[in-house]
């Protein structure tokens, strides 16, 4: 496995380290949520919320799908993410 790998792994642990990253992502197993389901289960504003979303996306972990102005968010890998926190939880 070469270097660029592991800094791919090692990104995608440091998005998840987050507390609230790791709430969305743990929500998400649950099913699709829009952004603002999202904000009000982690009681953080709409530009907190978005800016973890964007981080969670630009890693690969969520992806979304826009229903007019409404984006609504789902796992791209729940499996790998259940199993995850499977060690953990």
């Amino acid at each position: 496995m070469g270097m660029r790998n592991y800094k791919n792994i090692s990104a995608f642990f440091k998005v998840l380290s987050h507390p609230t990253r790791l709430m969305i992502v743990k929500e998400l197993l649950n099913g699709k949520k829009c952004v603002s389901d999202i904000r009000d289960l982690i009681k953080a504003r709409q530009s907190n919320t978005s800016q973890h979303l964007s981080l969670l996306k630009l890693n690969n972990i969520v992806a979304y799908k826009q229903k007019g102005k409404m984006k609504c968010y789902f796992l791209k890998k729940p499996r790998l993410i259940r199993d995850i926190l499977k060690v953990f939880l």
